[in-house]
């Protein structure tokens, strides 16, 4: 068993869910489905993709999201 990070966000009417050890993601229309989808397509990841590519899962420790504007 292994542990995932993830981080959610909106993106219009639709809630965005990534997980940042491997790249996969999903969506939903609530936070909750958008995360429910996103186990749902790590469970086929891990099935299907990560045998054959175990160094494309990378250990994630804390973790921090943020915001930021820059004037350019």
């Amino acid at each position: 068993m292994k542990s995932f990070k993830y981080l959610v966000y909106q993106d219009g009417n639709y809630y965005v869910s990534q997980c940042l050890n491997v790249d996969v993601s999903s969506f939903g229309k609530t936070i909750d489905e958008a995360v429910k989808n996103l186990v749902d397509a790590m469970e086929l990841y891990l099935r299907n993709d990560l045998p054959q590519e175990p160094s494309s899962f990378r250990e994630i420790g804390a973790a921090l999201v943020g915001e930021m504007t820059i004037h350019a």
